[in-house]
């Protein structure tokens, strides 16, 4: 099976930055879609961005574009979450997903967290101003 860990969390100030990594173990030749959600106190979690590994597609929620930006490291089953000029509301515990989705099904599908089939642990990202 697979086993999803999401690491590089932590507190910054508003402007700064962090990268994210999101490794996956186990068996995960299947893995087609790999996605970051977001859940900040009292809100609903939300899709930040998704990458279809089969053909390098990329999204991004509106709030994000431009600021953040995804990479995959194939050869050791890892994906980063590039995260420039953050700001306040960007604080949130993040959460890597994947799943065997196809491409045409994560292009429409990729907010919703029933497309992923696993989950993270979460990291916690705290931006102060």
């Amino acid at each position: 099976d697979v086993q999803l860990q999401a690491s590089g969390g932590g507190l910054v100030q508003a402007g700064g930055s962090l990268r994210l990594s999101c490794t996956a173990s186990g068996f995960s030749f299947g893995v087609h879609a790999v996605g970051w959600f977001r859940q900040a106190p009292g809100k609903e979690r939300e899709g930040v961005s998704c990458t279809s590994t089969a053909d390098g597609s990329t999204y991004y929620a509106d709030s994000v574009k431009g600021r953040f930006t995804m990479s995959t490291d194939s050869a050791n089953n890892t994906v980063y979450l590039q995260m420039d000029n953050l700001k306040s509301e960007d604080t949130a515990v993040y959460y890597c997903a994947a799943g065997v989705a196809l491409p045409v099904t994560v292009e429409t599908g990729w907010r919703n967290e029933r497309t992923y089939d696993w989950w993270g642990q979460g990291t916690q990202v705290t931006v102060s101003s």
